[in-house]
């Protein structure tokens, strides 16, 4: 009986659970198991790092100017300015886009508007070149160390001023793009967390919960950089409500892709928002100094349209345009009409409750 077992315990397997799979049966155990899923997010994991890292050394690593707006107050015979332009051109190795504005008043309204970085002006047998740092520090920075060392070459004596300077407390102009990149961040990172922590919520309650979301961080970001670390002095109403709509923006933009696109929305939430729309915004580098393209599409997504909002509230007061709120209302505007339009197939929601038995029987 011993010899028996052991002959038995050593046969080969019978029938068709021994036999071995082959690759057709293997494949189709690993797209039934966790694995296949886990595979897939490693490589888009993967190829998002290396689109978020090329992104942004691509915007910000070496920015270099191609046209900057300069406003020129036209004087006659003043020689000086064409010689001093061209040396500031050769040294930039870029144009000055050139505007000419009859007084010093017109040009710095310009300015003021945001449509100039610069006003070039005659003055004796030398110019004087304003720059505005609050328009963006790395422009006026780049044209200031320019002008530098063109005056003493070209031998026209130069005077350079900052006009709009920067806050005490954010001297290289980055405060407003990390406040504005926080309430990107944080509002499409609170929607994802409605989605899994809150998946029961109707429609109408999550919009009312995205408002909150936006309301309560948008006010927190703000306290915060003003109130308690005392890096910018924002006003407080207008900076507030610029966050708060840039929070719900993007919430909402996140909550469109969950409605059309599933479990995978995070991929163009991501792209759109961080991987295209930070870069672009012109907050870390000026719009002057991106690739052209991107300074093109930077103010027509949230990400831009919420800095240059802030740049207007906190530095040109009284010069606030309409253009910025009308990109992030017309991205909050579609988001929410998507959502509430396909809302039947986002993954959330709840079944309507059952009505009371007296109600059904009547």
């Amino acid at each position: 009986m011993l010899g028996m077992r052991d002959h038995e315990e050593g046969a080969a397997p019978h029938g068709a659970h021994g036999r071995p799979r082959n690759w057709s049966q293997r494949w189709t155990a690993f797209k039934e198991s966790p694995f296949l899923p886990a595979v897939v997010l490693l490589f888009i994991l993967a190829a998002a790092a290396g689109l978020f890292a090329g992104s942004y050394t691509y915007a910000m690593a070496n920015p270099a100017p191609r046209h900057i707006p300069t406003a020129v107050v036209t004087t006659p015979a003043a020689p000086q300015q064409k010689a001093f332009v061209a040396g500031m051109e050769r040294a930039l190795n870029a144009s000055l886009r050139l505007t000419d504005y009859a007084t010093y008043a017109d040009a710095r309204n310009a300015v003021d508007e945001q449509r100039e970085f610069a006003v070039l002006r005659a003055h004796g047998r030398g110019v004087e070149l304003d720059v505005s740092g609050a328009s963006g520090a790395s422009v006026a920075q780049l044209l200031s160390e320019a002008a530098a060392k063109v005056g003493p070459a070209t031998g026209v004596p130069v005077t350079v001023r900052d006009v709009t300077p920067l806050q005490h407390g954010d001297p290289r102009g980055l405060a407003l793009f990390y406040i504005s990149l926080a309430a990107v961040i944080i509002g499409f990172v609170g929607a994802i967390q409605l989605s899994v922590h809150a998946r029961a919520l109707n429609p109408a309650e999550r919009i009312a919960c995205t408002v909150a979301n936006a309301l309560l961080g948008g006010f927190a970001i703000a306290a915060v950089a003003d109130w308690w670390l005392g890096a910018l002095r924002l006003p407080f109403v207008e900076s507030w409500t610029i966050l708060a709509l840039t929070m719900f923006t993007s919430g909402m933009v996140f909550t469109m892709f969950n409605t059309l696109m599933g479990r995978w929305a995070m991929l163009p939430t991501w792209g759109l928002m961080v991987l295209l729309g930070n870069p672009s915004s012109g907050g870390a580098v000026s719009w002057p100094l991106l690739p052209s393209a991107l300074g093109q599409i930077g103010r027509w997504l949230p990400p831009g349209a919420s800095v240059n909002a802030q740049h207007t509230a906190v530095y040109f007061g009284g010069h606030q345009h309409a253009f910025p709120f009308l990109v992030l209302a017309g991205w909050s505007a579609l988001s929410c009409a998507v959502f509430w339009g396909w809302r039947h197939r986002h993954p959330g929601g709840r079944e309507p409750s059952p009505a009371p038995a007296h109600a059904a029987d009547a």
